[in-house]
């Protein structure tokens, strides 16, 4: 099929030049034949030959068959050329897209560890072979994300779904009654795959940039205090102390306040998750030119330095939680958060000492309307303790 391609392109690019080459013969031949026996028998006449009629027809005839000669002479040169050029060119041009060809079979084949290499090419046929060599590896990180996505979804399903078929089969045989703690086992394992539903969900929203954001100037502060308030049962059932800043938060943001509760809850939580009991989460904020950051700072497991650079990736499992009730978690939650972050115009990093020194989650927004430039808000003033 190449072949085929490359000589229908051939014959089209031969047929273009020897038609181009012809119309010039052609026009050629048309200015000679009206212009130049005008202009000739005028310089003749002008070299006092005009009472020699003999002597100009003479002269005028050879000069129709000479230069007719060298008209066709150019013309046959000029075909060949054009010939010969187009058979080179598109030799050269097509090795280049059988290179391309060949690439694109590799790609429908699944195979995208083979870039097109385009040597001594032309500049434009280079970008493309770049460009194409860029969707193949975007092709192959999609590839591998859903393939990941897929592998640690049916690892997600497959332990709730494990514990209802256990539960539901002890029902059936009447080992277990039909009690609380039963009818509670149930409903936590149906209640994590609705929140791994809902959260699949706001992925695909994600992913297809159909985040719905309903913006409104909220103070820092507000953020702050009802992350801080949201966490306040969870810290004292994990016996940790949640630390807040009491005094005025700098600066004002222009931002989705669910939206953004729903980051710092999952911040918040995180934190609670990872660290033992006796330990300490803290919330902190800072203006910083135009834009305000947030921390939320934990004193517990920390973050492997192998680690850190995936906790963002969906459904990555790093160390565990330091408290049984949380596995429950669906692994998309600090996915989502940052990609809410980077929808509301910034940031969302992690930094850690390793693990054991607990680990720092930063969130960076633009300040909107006025604030004010001010140093670190510390946690020291208020705290959420736990029992």
């Amino acid at each position: 099929m190449r072949g085929a391609t490359r000589g229908s392109l051939t014959r089209h690019l031969v047929l273009v030049q020897t038609g181009v080459v012809a119309l010039a013969f052609g026009a050629t031949i048309l200015v000679a034949a009206l212009v130049a026996p005008a202009v000739f028998d005028s310089h003749m006449r002008q070299a006092g030959h005009a009472g020699q009629p003999g002597v100009l027809m003479h002269a005028q005839e050879a000069f129709r068959s000479a230069g007719l000669a060298a008209i066709l002479a150019g013309a046959v040169i000029a075909l060949v050329s054009a010939a010969v050029t187009s058979a080179w060119l598109m030799r050269r041009l097509g090795r280049d897209l059988d290179a391309l060809a060949a690439g694109a079979g590799r790609i429908a084949a699944g195979r995208y560890d083979e870039p097109v290499q385009l040597i001594g090419s032309e500049p434009e046929l280079i970008s493309v072979a770049t460009a194409f060599n860029d969707m193949s590896a975007r092709i192959d990180h999609t590839e591998e994300t859903r393939r990941r996505l897929l592998t640690a979804l049916a690892h997600e399903l497959r332990t709730p779904l494990a514990v209802l078929d256990v539960t539901v089969e002890a029902l059936e045989d009447g080992v277990v009654p039909l009690d609380a703690t039963t009818v509670g086992t149930l409903r936590t394992q149906t209640g994590r795959l609705t929140r791994l539903a809902g959260d699949l969900t706001q992925l695909s929203a994600v992913d297809e940039a159909r985040l719905d954001l309903h913006r409104r100037p909220t103070p820092v502060h507000d953020l702050l205090a009802a992350a801080a308030h949201a966490a306040t049962a969870s810290a004292r059932r994990a016996g940790l102390t949640v630390a807040v800043p009491a005094g005025p938060v700098p600066g004002t943001v222009e931002v989705d306040p669910a939206r953004l509760g729903q980051v710092l809850d999952n911040l918040v939580r995180n934190a609670i998750h990872h660290t033992p009991p006796g330990g300490r989460v803290e919330l902190a904020a800072r203006a910083e030119g135009r834009v305000v950051r947030i921390e939320v700072r934990d004193s517990g497991a920390g973050i492997d330095p192998v680690d850190l650079p995936h906790v963002f990736d969906r459904f990555y499992r790093g160390a565990p939680p330091r408290h049984r009730e949380t596995s429950a978690g669906t692994g998309v939650g600090l996915a989502i958060s940052r990609a809410i972050a980077v929808a509301h115009g910034g940031t969302l990093t992690a930094v850690s000492d390793g693990p054991g020194r607990g680990a720092a989650f930063i969130l960076t927004l633009p300040l909107g309307g006025e604030h004010r430039q001010a140093g670190d808000v510390g946690p020291e003033s208020t705290d959420t303790d736990g029992p």
